[in-house]
């Protein structure tokens, strides 16, 4: 305000000096009252114009100031109430404003920075030109580097690792084991493309699951010995029992010297029979084992999804109609392709549509869903999905362990092997169910 004040005063006394020298050149009030009129006009303008740059040359040096952030600056006040006063008074807030607030986001970041660094989990981030932004100390020490300028550094330590982080994209994952000093390491690699400000840039997560598939690897033992252990007892026990009952009848009648009857042939003959259709049951239950443990490697090729379905849907026909069971086929777009082993994935889809038919045997509606999909990650999907009864949450977390069943009939291994199928194609199969209502089973492909 008092700026204004100041700026109109001027303004108004040139304006007077002016109308006072129209004036006397008007009435002719002499050379000499003329000449020092004109003298103040030009003195009020020169006074004008020095005051005005004065101002605008502050205002243009404190957003000089702001442009560099220089923050520090303290302009003077004399407290004598003039408009220079108010002006340093105002320029004085807003840059402590500035500053302030300059050294929130500074404690921001170095918050957020020492965070990062010290996070379990390796972080890098990098641009479109391949510089490595930030790498965390977790990074380092899992690259067994110091320093890492360029991502494309990272090939000199792991092809495999290298080709994963530049191909992957927004929630893309994967398993990649790398050689360490400290010995081999199993790493989860996360990648998340991010914008700002105009630039595209990746952020990659490095996490050492190790310690943790060991762990999980060592828990899969323990089930599968105590499953193992547990079939085999209950093969071998009555087997035993038998045996040793007909060995003690033998010799039992031969240290007493008796003939063997018809009746006793007859009872020898039932036991052996006995025992040898516990073997068989034995000998089948380790055929089953072998074969979970020796799948072949896939040997991939073009699928047409909509033919692996009508293929599926002919090979199961018997069974389908004589349980009056409908097929629903939904592929979307309707001639999508999948790569990988026809042999395999075929099994794996009759495993899970068999498992479907024997869910709807007491079911009132009948019902089974082909489904074919990409989803918003690009990753092929394919379902199974049925009406059934669905399965107990007890269950789910235990279906995909080898042997385990919840059919009175069945080996236990059908799901087991479609598990490892899926392993080998680097894809993934869940499960999701709800009692009285159906189970989905979902074939997750990474396209």
């Amino acid at each position: 305000m008092d700026y204004k004040v100041g700026l109109l005063g001027r303004i108004v006394l040139l304006a007077a000096a002016l109308f006072l020298l129209a004036t006397s050149i008007f009435n002719e009030w002499g050379v000499f009252m003329i000449s020092l009129l004109i003298i103040m006009v030009i003195f009020q303008i020169i006074f004008l114009i020095r005051y005005s740059e004065s101002s605008f040359k502050k205002v243009r040096v404190f957003l000089d100031n702001i442009k560099q952030d220089k923050y520090s600056q303290v302009y003077p006040v004399k407290f004598d109430g003039t408009e220079t006063d108010d002006l340093h008074i105002e320029f004085n807030a807003i840059l402590a404003k500035l500053k302030e607030d300059q050294a929130e986001k500074e404690a921001n970041y170095q918050y957020f920075r020492s965070v990062f660094k010290h996070l379990s989990i390796g972080l890098i981030t990098f641009g479109e030109n391949g510089e490595i932004q930030i790498l965390n100390t977790a990074a380092r020490r899992i690259l067994n580097v110091d320093v890492l300028k360029n991502i494309g550094e990272i090939e000199s330590i792991n092809k495999e690792l290298f080709l994963a982080i530049q191909n992957l994209r927004t929630g893309g994952s994967e398993l990649i084991k790398i050689a360490h000093p400290d010995g081999i390491m199993q790493l989860s690699v996360y990648v998340i493309e991010l914008l700002m400000r105009g630039e595209k840039f990746k952020l990659v997560s490095l996490q050492n699951i190790q310690s943790e598939l060991e762990e999980k690897e060592m828990e899969a033992w323990q089930n599968l010995v105590k499953i193992l252990t547990h079939e085999i007892m209950n093969s071998i026990a009555p087997i035993s029992s038998l045996a040793g009952t007909i060995k003690s009848d033998i010799e039992s009648k031969m240290d007493n010297q008796e003939e063997l009857t018809i009746t006793d042939l007859e009872d020898y003959l039932m036991g052996i029979s006995t025992i040898e259709k516990r073997s068989e049951g034995l000998t089948s239950f380790v055929s089953d084992f072998r074969s979970l443990a020796h799948i072949p490697t896939p040997k991939f090729s073009s699928i047409r999804i909509a033919k692996l379905f009508e293929q599926l849907e002919v090979l199961l026909h018997h069974q389908l109609e004589s349980g009056n069971i409908q097929v629903n086929i939904d592929l979307e777009p309707e001639e999508l392709i999948l790569f990988g082993d026809q042999t395999q994935i075929e099994q794996v889809l009759i495993n899970l549509t068999q498992n479907a038919i024997q869910a709807l045997e007491d079911a009132e509606e009948k019902t089974i869903t082909l489904r074919g999909y990409i989803d918003e990650a690009g990753k092929i999907i394919l379902e199974v999905s049925d009406t059934g009864k669905g399965i107990e949450e007890e269950a789910l977390s235990k279906i995909f362990i080898p042997f385990f069943t919840t059919k009175k009939k069945g080996s236990g291994i059908g799901l087991s092997l479609s598990k490892q199928i899926m392993r080998r194609h680097k894809g993934n199969i869940q499960v999701s169910s709800k009692l009285d209502e159906g189970t989905t089973f979902k074939l997750i492909f990474n396209g």
